[in-house]
């Protein structure tokens, strides 16, 4: 009994935080925009998880964690997106479960623990009322609302005083007291803000009370008709396997898949870099499209097939021939990569950028950053575990860097500059759809309208032009909320300002007939 009341105030003070982190909430976001307030909500969560573990802070070492927590969080001052959120949601993970002790020291069981928390989370604080319903009932319901109340009644019963006190002392506080109205506090509730609410709730709750899911192992009963069989399903498994993929078979498959690869390899070099002609029918922008992306899933297939050979203590990761067509093979992946890139480069060259062009970058550069990877893990004879790690983090390093490039400006500037408008050769510009972009594309429609202006097309934009200056009305009208602030959007405010508010042009009067 001593052990559950002293663990209640545990569970009493943390709810306090929770809805008190839930209130804030409601003030930062609900019916608001998302900017800096994703910020600063993320401070306050990790505020909140160091208050509730303030003895992890005994080692002066240990204050490397908030600074490292702070790096991973600059991404949502610099601009709130899907990205940049998941980032920060990552990162408070790894925090709280470091100061709780829960976390491990390989980065791919890192990264097994935040998909664990994930899919954990929203179920945490249902699991944690139910286990508290159940203890309540085992030690007796008053003498735990008795604790409860006891907990909460000296904070409670001294913050109105105080309270009280700093309304007589301050005006401004007697002010913002004077407008609480507890009728229309009534009209507040509705049914998607409760749903708001209990949103909040179970996620704050979970960093507040971080814990994994335990899973059970199962245990073979002894009168398993299946037990005594198992030695020999067992030894033709292995039989199987020396045969299918013994030392003989992949290093066949490995002189098989060099030639493949080399011929390959020989085609692009033939075709889109030696500038031979291509057969009928088939354009240099379709050949470079269509070979992209099967590549890419190709390069990847090579992978897990050189993981599967070459395990670390076999017989075949031994052998030295077998190590040097690997090499071989993964180089020739690597630079299967790096044709895919060229060939993406060339269509892009041709049919302008998009999102899904530049997040096509990115992949092809991380798959070849991983192929490099596993030339380092067989080289330094390194785990499967050591492989894992080594590209969570090339990835994590890269999604931290993605969040700090505006890929609508990138996206723009780049159609904008190679346009046929702008160079006189390529395709026309889409600038309806840099338009769909959003306010990152501001500053590269108006280099175009600017050029257009200076040309005999100007007036093909002007219906453009006065959306342009439509979108940007809206624009500061949103961003003058200042929970919409962020980095990104102020650098864009100071050259909108720079530039002075585009005039929406009036509309021409017509002509009249014989004039």
């Amino acid at each position: 009994m001593t052990s559950f009341f002293t663990a209640a105030p545990s569970y009493c003070s943390r709810f306090g935080v929770a809805v008190l982190l839930v209130v804030l909430a409601d003030f930062l976001f609900y019916g608001q925009p998302a900017g800096i307030t994703v910020f600063l909500f993320a401070i306050l969560i990790a505020a909140a998880v160091v208050a509730m573990h303030p003895t992890a802070f005994s080692d002066i070492k240990v204050w490397l964690k908030p600074a490292a927590l702070l790096v991973a969080l600059l991404p949502l001052a610099e601009n709130v997106s899907v990205l940049s959120v998941s980032i920060a949601l990552a990162a408070l993970i790894v925090f709280a479960l470091s100061l709780s002790g829960r976390l491990r020291h390989s980065l791919a069981r890192i990264a097994g623990q935040i998909a664990l928390f994930g899919l954990a989370a929203p179920f945490r604080f249902i699991r944690d009322f139910i286990r508290w319903r159940k203890t309540a009932r085992r030690f007796g319901r008053r003498r735990v609302r008795l604790a409860a109340i006891a907990v909460w009644a000296m904070p409670l019963t001294l913050g109105a005083v105080f309270l009280a006190l700093f309304g007589a002392a301050n005006p401004v506080i007697e002010y913002w007291l004077s407008l609480i109205d507890l009728l229309k506090l009534l009209d507040l509730i509705q049914l998607a803000r409760i749903a708001f609410w209990l949103f909040v709730l179970a996620g704050v709750w979970a960093f507040l009370r971080p814990r994994l899911p335990r899973f059970s192992k199962r245990v073979s009963r002894p009168n398993n008709p299946l037990a005594a069989a198992q030695p020999a399903i067992n030894a033709q498994k292995h039989v199987v396997e020396d045969i299918v993929f013994g030392k003989a078979a992949i290093l066949r498959a490995l002189i098989v898949f060099n030639a493949l690869f080399a011929l390959q390899t020989g085609l692009d070099a033939t075709y889109l870099w030696g500038g031979v002609a291509l057969p009928d029918g088939l354009s240099y922008a379709a050949y470079a499209h269509r070979g992209a992306y099967p590549l890419i899933v190709t390069a990847l297939l090579a992978a897990g097939f050189v993981l599967a050979a070459l395990r670390p203590g076999s017989e075949t990761s031994g052998d030295p021939l077998i190590r040097r067509l690997v090499y071989a093979w993964v180089a020739q992946n690597i630079m299967l990569v790096v044709s895919s890139i060229l060939r993406l480069d060339l269509y892009v060259g041709i049919y302008a950028l998009t999102y899904w062009r530049i997040a096509a970058f990115v992949w092809m550069g991380l798959v070849a950053a991983g192929l490099a990877l596993i030339i380092a893990r067989i080289a330094l004879g390194k785990s499967n575990e050591w492989l894992s790690s080594a590209n969570l983090l090339t990835l994590s390093l890269t999604l931290y860097a993605c969040c700090f490039i505006n890929f609508a400006a990138t996206i723009a500037n780049y159609n904008v500059d190679h346009s046929l408008e702008m160079t006189g050769q390529g395709i026309p510009l889409d600038a309806w759809y840099l338009r769909s972009l959003g306010p990152g594309a501001f500053p590269a429609l108006d280099r175009f309208f600017d050029h257009q202006d200076k040309t005999a097309a100007a007036g093909a934009t002007r219906e453009l032009e006065g959306l342009r200056a439509s979108d940007e009305d809206w624009y500061r009208t949103v961003r003058q909320n200042w929970r919409a602030w962020s980095f990104r959007d102020w650098r864009l405010r100071a050259y909108l300002d720079s530039k002075g508010s585009l005039v929406l042009p009036q509309p021409s009067q017509p002509s009249l007939p014989g004039r």
